[in-house]
């Protein structure tokens, strides 16, 4: 089975389910999103979507309103393609950690999602996730999934992968190999045995075949769409490793065992 490990909720949702299929790609797992970047027509337009992405990956994006209508659209991409796509639920940072507790319990796991991302702390606030792994490993060790590109900074992965080592029971994913930080990505990873690489959006080639190589068991495909094309990321991920045992692990085997599929 080939599972892309980062994907966003696209408009129309139609639109997704045909690069999958294009791809050759078996499940996806689903992110909710506020910006639509795939909606955009146009210069200014895109601006106004990276405008969104950009509060939202800042961390300045917080309260209810802002989570409910992703939230919304995030539960009628997977109720329409139940077979096709694999939803996990955002959690806000920005509350004590009992709230976040039990919007895990409430909000993840009483909704019947597969783990939590991606979640989006502000940069230099990466401590923010840890009542997010305590919750996480409470119920049974979710996967949590975590943005990696800029602005995460090198200092937020550390902090990440401390956090790790605190929750051994929780996967803990980096996603976008940590961005222009991967060689740092991948050092981290190598001492910190549940803690995860998904490659969408991989600056360099030369990136994936080494966190391929130095981490054959943790590393995930993934295509980060509508940011990144589904049938390029596969093809990168089949530039970087031979055929056979390994990559089948890379497109999905590795993301099918953690979650039980």
């Amino acid at each position: 089975m080939i599972i892309d490990a980062h994907s966003h909720v696209h408009a129309p949702v139609a639109d997704h389910i045909a690069l999958l299929d294009e791809a050759g790609i078996d499940r996806a797992v689903l992110f909710g999103t506020r910006p639509h970047p795939e909606r955009a027509t146009d210069l200014a337009s895109f601006r106004q979507e990276m405008a969104v992405l950009h509060e939202t990956v800042t961390g300045t994006a917080v309260g209810a309103e802002v989570f409910e209508a992703a939230r919304q659209e995030l539960e009628a991409a997977i109720a329409a393609h139940p077979d096709r796509f694999i939803g996990f639920a955002k959690v806000r940072l920005d509350l004590p950690p009992e709230q976040v507790a039990a919007q895990v319990e409430r909000d993840v796991v009483g909704r019947g999602f597969r783990g939590v991302g991606e979640l989006t702390p502000p940069p230099g606030g990466a401590a923010l996730v840890e009542p997010v792994l305590a919750a996480a490993a409470d119920h049974g060790g979710l996967p949590v999934v975590v943005h990696g590109y800029a602005p995460t900074t090198a200092e937020d992965l550390a902090t990440l992968a401390s956090l790790a080592r605190r929750h051994p029971r929780v996967p803990l994913v980096i996603s976008q190999l940590g961005g222009l930080n991967w060689l740092t990505a991948i050092e981290l990873a190598r001492e910190t045995p549940n803690l995860y690489l998904d490659l969408s959006t991989a600056p360099v080639i030369l990136a994936v075949r080494l966190a391929v190589a130095e981490l054959p068991d943790r590393v995930l495909f993934g295509s980060d769409a509508p940011y990144g094309d589904p049938v390029l990321a596969r093809m990168t991920v089949e530039r970087g490793t031979e055929p056979g045992a390994l990559r089948d692990r890379v497109l999905g085997g590795t993301l099918a065992e953690l979650l039980g599929l």
